[in-house]
């Protein structure tokens, strides 16, 4: 009998051991675009074999989702998105320490760490400019935009597109750069004048690139890395770095406090720093700066 049981027992521990490596999965909310979110998903499930469910929401969405869910999530890693909401959420105790090892990455990566302890990682580096549409900018006779404080003359009065910072960290960070070029009060007179301009505030903070891009809007407002993808693709753009100075984000990824799979959330955040994982992103037309030294050589070269 008791060799039957244990017999038994054994054959019990071996189904639950097979069926556990088949039910390995992780649930991955991306702030990124989504053919990288979803090329990222894919490469992750070849080389891993974990069973990846991945959503993609905006910055803004993701940190209400996490601190609705707080004490009970949903996902258990947040990749991609301006780093500022990250950082809120590691502050908030939303997010946990990963362990990774950063030793091979630059120093911005690591001083996000540290300056989280660890529970967010710097990814990539993106810079904020505009995007005016060639064909429609002669179209109605309008000056070419060189400069933030261009895009207050009433010449523009609904020819800009803009994502909402209540949504989009591309939005924000937008807010946060001119604030920290012009000062406080003249920086929010700037975002005010702006806004009179605005035909449309978008969720996402690449759609006023892409509008621009189809001619819906003559000038949008986002991140550069999203506009070199649309320039190369053939679209009538221009990309302008603002003569004052412009501003940057640092875009992150962040394991969720009580994640439910959690030793699958860390190998995910390992791959995505990786060199391999980093370098899959300009199969998609994502032209950031890199977290890993070589990269950002190889990546102006190709530029």
């Amino acid at each position: 009998m008791k060799t039957a049981m244990s017999a038994s027992m054994v054959a019990f521990g071996v189904a639950l051991s097979a069926s556990t490596g088949l039910a390995e999965e992780l649930n991955v909310v991306c702030s990124n675009e989504q053919a990288w979110c979803d090329l990222m998903a894919q490469n992750f499930e070849i080389e891993t074999g974990i069973d990846v469910a991945i959503v993609r929401k905006s910055t803004g969405e993701v940190l209400a989702q996490l601190r609705a869910e707080k004490g009970n999530p949903k996902v258990d890693v947040w990749w991609g998105g301006t780093g500022d909401p990250h950082i809120i959420a590691a502050n908030e105790g939303l997010t946990t320490a990963s362990g990774v090892d950063l030793s091979g990455t630059v120093g911005w990566a690591q001083n996000m760490a540290e300056m989280t302890k660890g529970r967010t990682v710097g990814v990539h580096v993106g810079l904020l400019g505009m995007i005016y549409n060639t064909e429609l900018l002669a179209e109605k006779g309008l000056t070419a935009p060189a400069c933030w404080r261009d895009l207050a003359k009433p010449e523009y009065k609904g020819e800009i597109q803009v994502a909402n910072p209540n949504s989009s960290g591309t939005a924000y960070t937008e807010l946060a750069t001119l604030v920290q070029l012009f000062g406080e009060e003249e920086g929010f007179q700037l975002l005010a004048d702006i806004g009179r301009n605005v035909n449309q505030y978008t969720k996402s903070g690449s759609a006023p690139s892409k509008a621009t891009a189809r001619g819906e809007t003559t000038i949008g407002i986002g991140f550069i890395h999203d506009m070199v993808s649309l320039k190369k693709a053939g679209f009538p753009v221009t990309i302008v770095s603002p003569c004052e100075g412009t501003g940057y984000e640092l875009g992150a990824v962040s394991i969720v406090d009580g994640a439910n799979n959690l030793e699958a959330a860390k190998r995910w955040v390992e791959y995505v720093i990786s060199a391999e994982a980093q370098d899959a992103a300009l199969q998609v037309g994502i032209y950031t700066i890199r977290l890993t030294p070589m990269l950002k050589r190889i990546l102006m070269h190709r530029i």
